[in-house]
């Protein structure tokens, strides 16, 4: 990707917890013709089955959700702070009402692999779908879980080996 330089997954600097939890990552998919993206502050990287991977958590209720479903890769892309505003709008508008690249003013990029990254961010990581699940309420053990889902409304698990890694 131009203006990136690629590395392995596990060369990335950073503290994983601090990058999805209070940094949050834009999740985009699809082409850059046709696309949307999300904003997640849930998720997990690490190691499975000998590969590394990440996990991500997507309701089905969301727009972002087809192009997961649709395609084979996704990207989890991480912006400094001094895009807080894009990740917030795009967080709270649905891409079904919005065009959320053209409000927000992003640039997507087409990956190696396909997948479908943004020019302003800071990392994107090219992931390759090898597993889902949808989370199944009888499962929580803790029973706290349960006031996460008002709606009934619960996510699909997605386990994806992180292909390559782009950084600025």
């Amino acid at each position: 990707m131009r203006g990136f330089n690629s590395i392995t997954p596990g060369e990335l600097n950073g503290n994983i917890f601090r990058m999805i939890g209070d940094q949050w990552m834009l999740i985009g998919a699809g082409s850059v013709e046709k696309h949307n993206m999300m904003t997640a502050s849930w998720g997990a990287a690490g190691i499975l089955w000998n590969k590394p991977v990440a996990v991500i958590f997507v309701r089905p209720s969301r727009f972002t959700y087809q192009f997961i479903e649709k395609g084979g890769m996704f990207t989890l892309n991480f912006f400094g702070e001094s895009r807080r505003d894009t990740l917030n709008f795009c967080g709270s508008r649905s891409g079904r009402d919005v065009n959320k690249t053209r409000e927000c003013g992003l640039t997507p990029l087409g990956t190696e692999s396909g997948a479908l990254g943004f020019a302003e961010a800071e990392i994107v990581m090219e992931c390759k779908k090898i597993y889902f699940n949808d989370l199944v309420p009888g499962n929580f053990i803790d029973p706290s879980i349960e006031k996460n889902y008002n709606g009934k409304d619960y996510h699909r698990m997605y386990i994806a080996e992180i292909l390559r890694v782009h950084v600025k």
